[in-house]
């Protein structure tokens, strides 16, 4: 659970798991892209894609939430 929580390696991950590869753009916003753009043809690969390089950032997202809780 400690890995879950140290910030140093979730921003790692989102900065190069989370935004490979880099050129020409980002693949995760070409991904939001297409499923804003009504993702059709997208096929499980591509889904599974999205979850992938996504989940760096839902664990940043979840660090910040957690953060925010704990001030007291």
């Amino acid at each position: 659970m400690k890995l879950l929580n140290d910030w140093k390696l979730i921003v790692l991950l989102c900065l190069t798991l989370g935004l490979a590869p880099f050129f020409p753009e980002p693949h995760i916003l070409g991904k939001i892209r297409w499923i804003a753009g009504g993702a059709n043809g997208m096929t499980f690969k591509d889904w599974f894609d999205v979850v992938f390089h996504g989940f760096p950032f839902v664990l940043l997202l979840r660090l910040i939430v957690l953060k925010f809780i704990n001030i007291k």
